[in-house]
């Protein structure tokens, strides 16, 4: 063993790190090594950055570049005793990308397109309510709350319990459905009446809609959530009130959809309109 790896290993074990840890801290130094055919020791801050840049271009995950973030900072920053490491190797995050939405029209065109009743009625409750696919196919026939309009949403993400909204219409459709049917405990039952549809089922129904409706765009449940929650903040609804009914913990995960409410971007004034300035001189 090396005396720099031995001493790499003490400083780790020094700092309590786990052996599994530690592996990955030193197959990650070592592929960096390799890469540029040098002792780690040699090489500068310049090429981590150029080595970080290479693993982008290599399309590696983004968890896979942070994890080698962090031996590098490790290792110039503890074993190298280089303190200006710890500023200078930073991390990635993968970019967001905005949420896709379906037009009104699409929507409508996409729950037509439905095979089946009890799909359609589950894709329907999505898109009405905002819900996740988990959340939709886990309903109870008891979690229709119709004397106050709302929905009880059980178990949702995080291990928590939400009210959505109850739409009059979507009453309306959910009752014609149960006269229909008359499902037991699930409102939505899968192929064992005891139990709820599968959120595989649900999904596989939205990619057949999606092709029988020619629908470019990729659809799934969360898509038609995404949908539910621009439609709402181009309606004028406060984003508050759809956080709360999204289940967002976070204001910020809302506020993403007011970057893909179109008629708000386009009918905001801007500033510059209220300038009295003439930036074309006259003829």
């Amino acid at each position: 063993m090396s005396p720099l790896r031995r001493r790499m290993i003490e400083d780790m074990t020094i700092r309590n790190l786990s052996s599994s840890t530690q592996q990955s801290y030193i197959y990650a130094i070592a592929k960096f090594s390799r890469h540029f055919g040098c002792s780690p020791d040699r090489l500068s801050l310049e090429q981590v950055r150029a080595y970080q840049l290479h693993l982008i271009n290599q399309k590696r995950s983004w968890s896979h570049i942070n994890q080698v973030a962090c031996a590098l900072r490790f290792f110039y920053g503890v074993t190298l005793g280089q303190t200006e490491a710890f500023e200078r190797i930073v991390g990635g995050q993968k970019p967001d990308k905005l949420p896709l939405v379906l037009n009104a029209e699409e929507v409508a065109r996409f729950l037509e397109a439905v095979p089946g009743l009890r799909n359609r009625i589950v894709l329907t409750t999505a898109y009405a309510a905002g819900l996740r696919v988990g959340e939709v196919a886990r309903l109870k026939v008891a979690s229709i709350d119709s004397k106050r309009m709302l929905i009880h949403i059980e178990n949702g993400k995080g291990g928590r319990d939400r009210y959505a909204m109850l739409s009059p219409r979507l009453l309306k459709i959910l009752r014609a459905y149960w006269k229909r049917v008359q499902p037991g405990l699930c409102l939505f039952p899968g192929q064992d009446p005891r139990r709820h549809v599968s959120t595989r089922a649900v999904q596989d129904a939205c990619r057949a809609a999606r092709r029988r409706a020619r629908i470019g765009k990729p659809v799934t449940v969360h898509t038609l959530r995404h949908s539910f929650a621009t439609h709402l903040l181009e309606s004028g609804i406060d984003i508050r009130i759809i956080q709360v009914l999204l289940g967002h913990t976070d204001l910020g995960s809302t506020a993403r959809y007011a970057q893909v409410a179109t008629n708000l971007l386009a009918s905001t004034a801007s500033p510059f309109d209220q300038l009295s300035v003439e930036v074309i001189p006259p003829d």
